[in-house]
């Protein structure tokens, strides 16, 4: 019997599209099916929930993770990458010093135990932190099989100094926004953000995914071309820039 996506608490966007909100901090992950392909979209915040997207992707696509795109390199979206054996990394450039840092690594385990987990399952997880293996410059099309094609885009700096957006052709287009948009809070700018680059971040993401696309927030729900150019707005106005 197959499983769908909503009985495993998951959302359907578009067809062999999807995402699931995570408990604890209300973190999206994103699911691409290609064929004999599936392209996660972050991994969770520990190796445990990692490990638990990893067994429902298998239902839902029927074979493994074959591919792991990471929007941004704070604990609640790539601690869980470790699960994923044998899947091509891809984030943005420069992504990679994060994880090989010592002291980068201290900020990644001070940030996520500050924010409520476990110290032990925050150390576990940064020793296991899995890099990025292919960095995005500007963008890259990565082919999913049986006439998936999937675009991968540097647009930042914005939240941190690497955010990677992943734009899903379609009817409708879906747009994985990282945590460049957020609809279940305002849009957290925290010691690694670069503020007066955000407004342009969002104008770049807007001219990839257009008006009528699906634009999916790092936290939250689904929102609208609208929606991000109101937040676009705000930002601007928040920090002062164009």
């Amino acid at each position: 019997m197959t499983v769908t996506w909503e009985e495993l608490g998951w959302e359907r966007l578009a067809a062999g599209v999807g995402r699931c909100r995570l408990p604890g901090w209300d973190c999206t992950v994103g699911l691409v099916v290609g064929e004999g392909t599936a392209l996660l979209i972050d991994a969770g915040s520990s190796l445990a929930e990692g490990a638990r997207l990893r067994a429902q992707v298998q239902e839902l696509a029927g074979h493994r993770v074959t591919h792991l795109a990471l929007t941004h390199p704070h604990f609640d979206h790539v601690f869980g990458a470790a699960a994923f054996a044998g899947a091509e990394v891809y984030g943005a450039v420069g992504m990679d010093t994060v994880f090989d840092a010592r002291h980068a690594r201290e900020e990644l385990r001070t940030d996520a135990v500050g924010n409520g987990l476990d110290a032990r399952v925050a150390e576990e997880a940064v020793d296991a932190l899995v890099a990025p293996r292919h960095h995005v410059s500007g963008e890259w099309t990565l082919d999913l099989g049986g006439g998936r094609q999937v675009l991968l885009a540097n647009v930042g700096p914005g939240h941190t100094a690497h955010d990677l957006v992943v734009l899903v052709p379609g009817a409708p287009e879906v747009v994985f926004c990282g945590d460049l948009v957020e609809e279940s809070g305002e849009p957290q700018a925290g010691p690694d953000a670069v503020p007066s680059h955000w407004p342009a971040a969002l104008d770049r993401l807007l001219d990839l995914g257009g008006e009528d696309a699906l634009y999916v927030p790092g936290h939250g729900a689904v929102v609208d071309a609208e929606f991000v150019r109101a937040q676009r707005e705000e930002l601007a106005a928040r920090f002062g820039v164009s």
